[in-house]
């Protein structure tokens, strides 16, 4: 079987992962949930839905020195929601964030990553933000953003037609058959 990490950062689209969860099992996916703290915080109330619904243990957190590892390789990793600090992070190597330290640690092992960002219009202001899309693309990380991928909405504001979801697992699907 194969096995994706998802990881969210706090960004709406994180509230509908119990959604993408199924849909990526429906695919023939094993899934394991990573969330950065604050998207944890957003989600506490459904830690127990969200680890019965995967088989395992929701993380936001490096295991301890010694500690087993409670999850099964990865075949891909899909970082989605991404949000403006997410993406920086990333880009940067700056990992104290145990997904980000994961999706980092994935460019070295060669473990095929799509990066979907979720960020307004005002944050992709910022000159750093295509710098650190630019550092992923160059690193082999599938971006989908941009028209074909997110497009960034108004602050404060949701798009109409929602966080393309089923474009980034159709992604996954895509580099795993590459990958193989």
């Amino acid at each position: 079987m194969t096995t994706l990490y998802l990881f969210c950062s706090a960004a709406p689209p994180a509230l509908e992962v119990a959604d993408v969860i199924v849909d990526a099992q429906a695919r023939g996916w094993d899934v394991c949930l990573g969330l950065t703290p604050s998207a944890r915080r957003w989600l506490e109330h459904q830690m127990e839905e969200l680890e019965t619904l995967t088989g395992h243990a929701v993380r936001s957190a490096y295991k301890l020195p010694g500690e087993p590892d409670e999850w099964p390789l990865a075949d891909a990793i899909l970082v989605a929601p991404a949000t403006f600090n997410t993406v920086n992070e990333w880009a940067l190597g700056l990992t104290s964030k145990f997904v980000v330290g994961v999706a980092a640690e994935a460019i070295g092992k060669g473990i095929p990553a799509v990066v979907m960002p979720c960020a307004n219009s005002a944050y992709v202001q910022h000159p750093q933000f295509d710098r650190s899309l630019d550092v992923l693309r160059a690193a082999r990380v599938s971006v989908l953003y941009g028209p074909g991928g997110f497009e960034p909405n108004q602050p404060g504001e949701r798009r109409a037609e929602g966080f393309p979801w089923a474009l980034a697992l159709d992604e996954v699907g895509r580099i795993i058959r590459a990958a193989s």
